[in-house]
């Protein structure tokens, strides 16, 4: 297949291997996002809604666009490209682990936890239940930062709102003390309730920015789901810039389907895709920690 053949006849935009790989060079330089051989017909898909959108008849046209660094459409074809799939309590064996983790650091200093993906907003609230359920009244002394790369999903995850089936399978009890049942025009929604919203800070971050907006030391971070849009390069990468964030006791929760071993100087598997530094680096945390104003 030779680079502006086009990758399947009948489109109503020509779409060449040439385009596809322009888009794999984009994606992966801004996001670390990358895109096999088998999302061609994904990525025609998803900015094809954006040429209708923009009014664009071409691909070379749109990509120009994007070459010329205009902002709005940047976060727009970011947007497009990046996958949100979650669900309140995904992956559940995760979450007894926390609340032990949490009740073991219980009245020892404000703790912080970092949602490193948070979507539209279901893993971060799901982390605020287990909270709240672990340390009753002491769960006001616990802040969540929640981020993401797709402002849109932060939109969602912000406003805290979901259609009733998004809730369908948790336990009637847990729906009933953390949700919201919408009536009139929200019929069919539930919203989160404030006490969950208010522990929880959401911002947009890249994860391959050289710096992050997120506040340290941190008791947890979750990045599930994520790492595996990312070559094991930009994984280590990643993973080597949580070490610093993290306490010494810290542990960092990864996806079902995500092994670090490749980071195995920095952190040990100690449950079930639940990470924690080595001892070497432990000891360096502890000494820096020890170091820090009280």
């Amino acid at each position: 297949m030779t680079d502006n053949k086009e990758l399947k006849a009948g489109r109503e935009f020509h779409f060449t291997m040439k385009d596809f790989d322009r888009v794999r060079k984009m994606i992966y330089a801004h996001a670390g996002i990358s895109l096999s051989d088998s999302k061609q017909e994904l990525v025609y898909s998803r900015l094809s809604r954006r040429l209708r959108a923009t009014g664009i008849q071409t691909f070379d046209e749109y990509l120009a666009l994007l070459e010329s660094d205009e902002p709005v459409e940047w976060e727009a074809f970011t947007n497009s490209l990046t996958t949100n799939l979650t669900s309140f309590f995904r992956e559940p064996h995760h979450f007894p682990l926390l609340a032990q983790h949490l009740q073991s650091i219980r009245g020892k200093h404000p703790i912080v936890l970092w949602c490193s993906a948070a979507s539209t907003g279901e893993e971060p609230y799901t982390m605020a239940m287990t909270v709240i359920n672990a340390l009753g009244r002491d769960a006001s002394k616990v802040s969540i930062i929640a981020t993401d790369l797709d402002t849109k999903v932060l939109e969602t995850a912000k406003a805290g709102v979901y259609p009733e089936e998004r809730v369908s399978k948790l336990d009637p009890e847990l729906v009933k003390r953390f949700f919201l049942r919408g009536t009139g025009a929200q019929a069919g929604h539930v919203r989160v309730r404030s006490e969950l919203r208010d522990m929880i800070t959401f911002r947009q971050v890249n994860l391959l920015d050289k710096s992050w907006p997120v506040r340290s030391p941190l008791d947890a971070i979750f990045c599930r789901n994520v790492m595996i849009y990312f070559d094991k390069q930009t994984q280590l990468d990643i993973l080597k810039k949580f070490v610093p964030l993290l306490r010494n006791d810290g542990l960092l929760f990864a996806g079902h389907s995500e092994s670090f071993h490749h980071a195995d100087e920095f952190f040990k598997l100690r449950g079930k895709t639940v990470y924690e530094l080595t001892p070497k680096h432990k000891a360096q945390r502890a000494v820096e920690e020890n170091r820090q104003p009280r």
